[in-house]
């Protein structure tokens, strides 16, 4: 059994990888309005990691017999002036999302629900891939992105990314 303050904070996440997943779709339509497939394809594809690692976060709240409690999900602002925009957005996104999972890891640290904290293990560590995979695009962009031949090889590399969906068990 879990404790309710870590039962709480997963449920809370469970609505923030939600919301990521409108989020990044909202870029991804910004992108295809622009005729950036490749961007669109790109922030689709990060929708789609979004919502199952939601789903991850429900399923390991299912398997300890604890109740998933679905939040309102608020609408994301998809306001942008320039291409580079939601590309910095999404790193601050991230950013926050790290430090949402940290915080339920630092109350199962002091709980000790070892449990929680091998669960948490591998989205920290997805947390720092997707840091740097934010950063890595806005300095991709920062190079290319200026000069018009440079940002369509750059938009045709990103139409390339696949969704491969985690094949992890968790208990």
């Amino acid at each position: 059994m879990l404790n309710r303050e870590i039962v709480e904070l997963l449920n809370e996440q469970i609505n923030k990888e939600l919301f990521s997943a409108y989020l990044y779709l909202g870029m991804a339509d910004y992108y295809a309005d622009q005729n950036l497939d490749g961007f669109e394809n790109w922030f689709y594809v990060q929708a789609q990691e979004e919502r199952d690692h939601a789903m991850l976060f429900r399923r390991y709240l299912q398997n300890n017999d604890e109740k998933v409690t679905l939040l309102a999900i608020e609408a994301p602002s998809n306001s942008y002036d320039v291409y580079e925009a939601p590309l910095a957005a999404s790193l601050k996104h991230e950013q926050f999302v790290t430090a949402s999972i940290n915080n339920i890891y630092a109350a199962a640290y002091r709980d000790k629900d070892f449990r929680t904290m091998e669960f948490l293990n591998w989205f920290i560590k997805e947390q720092g891939e997707e840091e740097k995979n934010a950063t890595d695009l806005i300095r991709k962009f920062e190079l290319f992105g200026s000069d018009a031949k440079g940002l369509y090889m750059l938009n045709q590399e990103l139409l390339g990314r696949v969704y491969a969906p985690p094949t992890l068990v968790f208990n």
